[in-house]
């Protein structure tokens, strides 16, 4: 609505003076913002309809000696009490906002100062107003009075120092005097002498103990004051988070009533009670739409060998594979008969139990991780879901039919789409599942056997515990190997948690020796603290055809309110050695990609961005990726997937090390979270013990400085590190031996983790 500009306050901000002047003021969702006009007087800030009623009736009061003042935006302020008043204000500039928050900043100090006065009327020492972030300058020069006069004191002390130590030497030379002196006629001059200097130094000493008297006097009496402030800071801190507490608790009872009763347009998922507030930043990322770097137009079905032209005077590049120029030719795996199917060697388990409703106050414990790396921060079962990172890591082979239709294309080209749809297809799985993985310990294992089922095998294990690195090898009988090393860094911003995987993966193809490299996106989990958590993906991805350089650019769209884009939307293309693009993906991480053929590009005019897109003529688009359903009831049992719900079941056979023997993990599957909680301590603690062992076993072992540069060295034991000469990686490596001891059922080298 259009809101009238009230007129400029009455008075200055000075200390202590009246201060008065329109506010905009929330009062409900129906009316939005008012005009109102307010008065700050005595540290106390009231508000009427109109200046009229100033003499008669006032609509509300805050005491600022106790409130909260917030600033959110460059027009809005919030001042509160702790959770009984919130008063929601809107100035008409940010030069008047800042009027405002300067008249009551000094308002709220001196209402603290006269409190801590009023209190303290009985004390023997001076009053002084407590050191807070609103004492401002009063607080600042009490501060440093009081330091000048402890310095002076301090003074006082080593001057009487230095006068008892020069008079005790003038007494210890007399003494040794009158002990040498023969009786005589001088004896009574020097017991005079030593008589004098004793009354010096009982003089100086008696002075210095006074000094130290008053010094501890004043310093007691200060910290009496002190300690009353410092109580008075974490008060307010506790009020601070009961509030924030309240806040989100009913930010979470408008969201229910909001969507309970109304039904929301796909397109509309703001939070209900994100319309309160004016800082949009609070959900989204930025409002400004990312222009598209290309665009798709369709191609003229009757092209087809049609050569490189100048149409209108627009530059041109036209294919000249030697494939036909036919929609079906990428499209022939995806539309080509499936084999059929081998029998399933054992029946795999299609639910788990539910996931038991534990409150957990969530503030309480993230408010100490703002700024962490999480992966050092212990965090309770409550947070997790009842699967390790090894597991969440095997997830990636969910589709792993991409990868086998890859290795059956002939051209590198169609190739490269498969392997790029199934980089995009390992971030389905997560919309959903904002619960966090269990960090593995130390030597962990996770093997993943679907050779007979499916013709792959899986397994990783966890060889770096600071920072925390997993290794992952995978084969199949269809002709080829995926091997990743993953070290995530994560750090919690306040508003949302962001996870970046670092490390590299690689996918080779044993019929045509290609050798493909690509890295992970950023994963952000928003409303940490106030609203439902959702999940985004966001960054880009180059996937890298070492052998024939062909490489394909795909970019993951950071979710914004305000884009006309359809939400999560990745788009690709693939270019040859000699950047000519050939295919177009496009679709989104969530849902399914798409992928069509490049017939022509061209370079069209300056948009309304002020920079050249790039048109390509493509035929019809067909689907390579869709995302499969997810099973009956998966919001009771996070949100899991069919394979997902199998990758915890229990496994005859496994290594000792392997992720389905974790005790923790186990108990909080079966609903057992305090027992869980117990357990995941007692193995951290376990962890650490067995860590701080075996830096003292390398201290020991160690001859030369050098050798003790890494006593925590741990050496995984089915993975080696190398350098990969081919992709430029150094990685851990697949050495062999797992799956022959899991025929033997040996497994003596296994370490006891658990």
């Amino acid at each position: 609505m259009s809101e009238p500009k009230p007129p400029a306050p009455t008075s200055t901000p000075t200390p202590g003076d009246t201060y008065k002047g329109w506010l905009f003021k929330w009062t409900n969702y129906i009316k939005g913002y008012q005009r109102r006009w307010f008065v700050l007087s005595n540290g106390l800030l009231s508000y009427y309809r109109t200046q009229a009623e100033m003499g008669h009736t006032c609509r509300g009061t805050i005491n600022l000696a106790t409130a909260n003042i917030a600033v959110e935006d460059s027009c809005n302020f919030v001042i509160s009490n702790g959770g009984a008043q919130t008063y929601h204000l809107k100035a008409s500039s940010e030069v008047e906002r800042q009027r405002w928050i300067t008249a009551l900043e000094l308002a709220k100090a001196k209402a603290v100062h006269m409190q801590a006065e009023s209190d303290d009327s009985s004390d023997d020492f001076p009053t002084a107003a407590p050191v807070s972030a609103q004492g401002g300058s009063s607080c600042i020069s009490e501060v440093q009075s009081t330091l000048r006069t402890l310095s002076s004191k301090v003074e006082d002390l080593i001057t009487c120092n230095d006068l008892i130590v020069k008079h005790g030497s003038a007494l210890q030379r007399s003494l040794s005097e009158l002990e040498g002196l023969r009786v005589g006629g001088d004896t009574g001059e020097k017991i005079r002498q030593v008589t004098e200097r004793a009354t010096l130094f009982r003089i100086t000493s008696n002075a210095m103990i006074n000094a130290c008297r008053d010094f501890l006097s004043m310093a007691q009496s200060h910290s009496k004051r002190w300690q009353k402030a410092l109580q008075m800071e974490r008060d307010q801190k506790i009020r601070l988070e009961e509030t924030l507490e309240q806040l989100a608790k009913q930010h979470n009872h408008l969201e229910r009533a909001f969507r309970g009763a109304t039904v929301l347009p796909r397109s509309f998922s703001k939070p209900w009670g994100d319309l309160f507030s004016a800082d949009d930043d609070n959900e989204f990322f930025d409002a400004m739409e990312d222009p598209a770097e290309f665009i798709t137009v369709p191609a003229d079905p009757k092209f087809h060998r049609r050569s490189g032209s100048n149409v209108s005077g627009i530059s041109t590049e036209t294919g000249t594979d030697d494939q036909s120029f036919d929609d079906l030719s990428l499209a022939s795996n995806t539309e080509s008969p499936q084999p059929l199917e081998l029998e399933p060697v054992r029946q795999r388990r299609t639910v788990i139990p539910d996931k038991p409703n534990y409150y957990l106050n969530l503030w309480s414990i993230m408010k100490n991780c703002i700024g962490k790396e999480l992966s050092k921060i212990p965090m309770p079962v409550n947070f997790n879901e009842p699967l390790s990172m090894l597991q969440r890591l095997s997830e990636d082979l969910e589709y792993y039919e991409l990868l086998d239709k890859a290795a059956k294309c002939h051209s590198s080209l169609e190739q490269m789409c498969y392997v790029a749809a199934f980089t995009v297809s390992s971030y389905s799985t997560t919309v959903h599942r904002t619960g966090k993985p269990f960090n593995p310990l130390l030597g962990e294992t996770f093997e993943l056997d679907r050779l007979k089922e499916s013709g792959f095998r899986s397994l990783c294990e966890q060889v770096s515990h600071h920072p925390p690195a997993a290794a992952h090898h995978a084969f199949s009988e269809k002709g080829w190997t995926l091997r990743q090393e993953i070290t995530l860094a994560s750090k919690f911003r306040g508003k949302y948690l962001s996870i970046m995987p670092l490390g590299s993966i690689q996918c080779l193809f044993d019929k045509s020796n290609n050798h493909y490299s690509w890295k992970k996106v950023t994963t952000t989990v928003h409303n940490i603290i106030v609203g439902k958590l959702w999940i985004d993906q966001s960054g880009e991805i180059d996937v890298v055809n070492h052998k024939t350089g062909d490489r394909c650019h795909l970019k993951f769209t950071p979710y914004s309110y305000f884009s006309r884009d359809v939400p999560r939307k990745v788009t690709g293309v693939v270019t040859d050695k000699d950047g000519k693009a050939h295919y177009v993906l496009s679709g989104t991480w969530d849902e399914r990609m798409e992928f069509s053929r490049i017939m022509q590009s061209s370079k069209g005019e300056n948009g309304s961005e002020g920079r050249q897109r790039t048109v390509y003529q493509t035929l019809k688009a067909k689907e390579i990726w869709k995302k499969n359903p997810l099973p009956e009831a998966a919001e009771n049992m996070y949100y899991f997937s069919s394979l997902a719900l199998t990758l915890n079941e229990p496994e005859e056979g496994v290594a000792l090390t392997d992720s389905r023997w974790r005790p923790d993990q186990r108990l909080m599957e079966e609903g057992r979270w305090e027992e869980a909680n117990a357990e995941k301590q007692r193995l951290e603690e376990k962890q650490r013990s067995v860590r701080r062992e075996r830096e003292r076993e390398a201290v020991k072992a160690s001859s030369t400085p050098e050798e003790d540069a890494h006593p925590d060295s741990y050496q995984a034991l089915w993975f080696e590190k190398i350098h990969d000469s081919v992709s430029g990686e150094t990685l851990h490596v697949y050495k062999g031996g797992y799956w022959e001891a899991k025929d033997q059922g040996s497994w003596e080298m296994c370490p006891d983790i658990f």
